[in-house]
């Protein structure tokens, strides 16, 4: 096969698989808490009381990954350090983020307790 038809067709058959997954993951989710239902179990088990800051979750993601890029440029323009710099400095300024984001839900979950 030519390289334009495959750099073309992975990303097709992953979105498709992805979606292929989701559907068989909710299926069985669903047959099983419909089978805890029947053997008469309490339906109140699937209701959790999780409070998700999401939108937290992914400003703090962007923000430490655009100063993950701000960093990486400057690496790569004061040392040279290329393609590697962004790479790394994203993944780790993005952990951050999302390290900031925990400690702000842990903490905002001990003030509501």
């Amino acid at each position: 096969m030519d390289v334009a038809i495959m750099g073309t067709m992975i990303p097709i058959v992953g979105i498709i698989g992805a979606f292929i997954i989701t559907g068989y993951l909710r299926k069985f989710q669903n047959m099983e808490r419909m089978a805890i239902i029947d053997k008469g179990l309490d339906p109140s088990l699937f209701k959790t009381e999780r409070v998700t800051a999401g939108a937290l979750r992914a400003a703090l993601l962007l923000i430490g990954a655009g100063l993950g890029l701000l960093m990486g440029y400057w690496l790569d323009t004061a040392y040279g350090m290329e393609e590697v710099a962004y790479f790394s400095m994203i993944f780790i300024f993005g952990g951050m983020g999302l390290g900031v984001a925990y400690l702000v839900e842990e903490r905002k979950n001990k003030v509501e307790k």
